[in-house]
């Protein structure tokens, strides 16, 4: 016997159920921005890691520790990481802000070379927006709304809350920035390993520690709100009015800083108590001079990112059911002889009509040919024997309701089975 290869660390194969939800997360949040004027955009897996050294920041975890990195031919390429960065070139390429004001929308696999747990993949999927064009944070409330619609449609409202925060415009970041270094670096020594490496390269990171003795010494720590200049007050103040408005909860967060190099003005995370340590489902903010850092014309812009993993993994937990993708009709003949009049009917019904159906197959005798349709998961059977056949006709079995079974001719069919849905 050959040996077998297992899979690789931190990855997974998807099955029905769990890719059910995972699918119909997606669906939802697609339906819910493409009903709010967004546009799909589809983007690579690999890109250059320039890209992202550059756009999300050497210093980021995303970057320094969690990028699968190829060297291709001197010119490094890695698998992202996230994909505010790619739509960004992909916007920049296109020259799409020139005279726009492009709003898109995107989903797929992102990878992380993290350690795996529950909730935290090596491969896992997001479904992101990106903004460009707009300078006020109406378009930033309106993304959330977005997101808040989506809670609602999956029955998580209550399950997740909604945290936000400034970062402030650039200088008043590099401020705040230089602040937290000089109040910190007496207490260096005493800060965790990735904080004492990040006071040096990424020091807002630091507010982000899980480590409860580093935690108590930034209590006492400058936060963003006392180097902000008054446009940046300004902003903030019209994005909490808005969110208010708009009947958003939101609670604000002097320490959420986000994980990523990019961000300016207001940021925003969705977190749940149901996940354990996975609590963030999702977040984003905004991001002005990113266009311009990748090398386009200057463009403010904003965004979100939601791990879909996790949303699913929520539903789950709260018995949310995802619909799984059944068979509406299962077909049959009851004996090789009748298997090409069945095929027949089967094609007219998936050409003419939406319905899921699936072809018996395999042979068998008549009990097992039912067993096969009533494990299938359809709602009805249509079978096909002998007297069926020479008459152009089928009988409807329905497998899931008590109902009597009846001939319908095949010219009949389709209607009878639209009908009855």
């Amino acid at each position: 016997m050959s040996e077998r290869s297992p899979l690789v660390r931190g990855m997974r194969d998807l099955y029905a159920d769990e890719l059910a939800r995972i699918r119909f997360v997606e669906e939802v949040f697609g339906n819910t921005l493409e009903s709010y004027g967004y546009e799909i955009i589809r983007l690579p897996v690999i890109e250059r890691t320039a890209l992202f050294s550059r756009g999300i920041g050497e210093a980021t975890d995303a970057v320094s520790k969690e990028m699968f990195t190829f060297d291709e031919e001197s010119d490094p390429v890695s698998l992202r990481p996230e994909g505010t960065a790619s739509c960004v070139r992909a916007v920049i390429d296109a020259n799409l802000y020139r005279g726009g004001q492009p709003k898109l929308w995107y989903s797929g696999s992102m990878f992380r070379h993290e350690r795996p747990q529950r909730g935290r993949y090596r491969e896992f999927f997001q479904v992101g927006a990106e903004a460009f064009g707009f300078d006020g944070p109406d378009v930033d409330v309106e993304l959330i709304r977005v997101v808040q619609d989506v809670w609602d449609q999956l029955g998580l409202a209550n399950e997740i809350t909604l945290e936000i925060n400034t970062l402030g415009n650039a200088a008043s970041r590099q401020k705040h920035r230089e602040g937290l270094v000089a109040y910190l670096t007496p207490y260096k020594d005493e800060l965790d390993e990735d904080s004492q490496r990040r006071l040096d390269l990424n020091p807002l990171r630091i507010l982000d520690s899980k480590s409860g003795q580093t935690q108590r010494l930034i209590e006492h720590a400058p936060e963003i709100s006392d180097y902000l200049d008054d446009e940046s007050r300004r902003h903030f103040d019209e994005f909490q009015e808005r969110l208010a408005c708009q009947g958003v909860d939101a609670t604000v967060n002097s320490r959420l800083v986000r994980g990523l190099d990019y961000y300016t003005h207001g940021v925003f995370e969705w977190n749940t108590e149901r996940l354990g340590a996975q609590k963030q489902v999702g977040g984003g903010g905004r991001y002005d001079g990113l266009c311009e850092l990748l090398g386009g014309a200057p463009c403010p812009a904003t965004g979100f990112a939601i791990g879909v993993d996790r949303v699913a993994l929520l539903q789950q937990d709260r018995g949310i059911e995802a619909p799984i993708s059944t068979p509406d009709v299962y077909v049959l003949a009851l004996s090789d002889d009748e298997e090409g009049f069945a095929l027949d009917v089967a094609m007219q019904l998936r050409r003419q009509t939406k319905l899921r159906v699936r072809m018996h197959q395999g042979g068998g005798k008549v009990k097992a040919r039912m067993r096969a349709a009533d494990r299938s998961g359809a709602s009805v059977a249509l079978i096909i024997g002998a007297h069926e056949a020479a008459s152009n006709q089928v009988s409807l079995k329905w497998l899931r309701t008590v109902q009597d079974q009846v001939a319908v001719p095949v010219t009949e069919l389709t209607a009878t089975l639209l009908n009855s849905n």
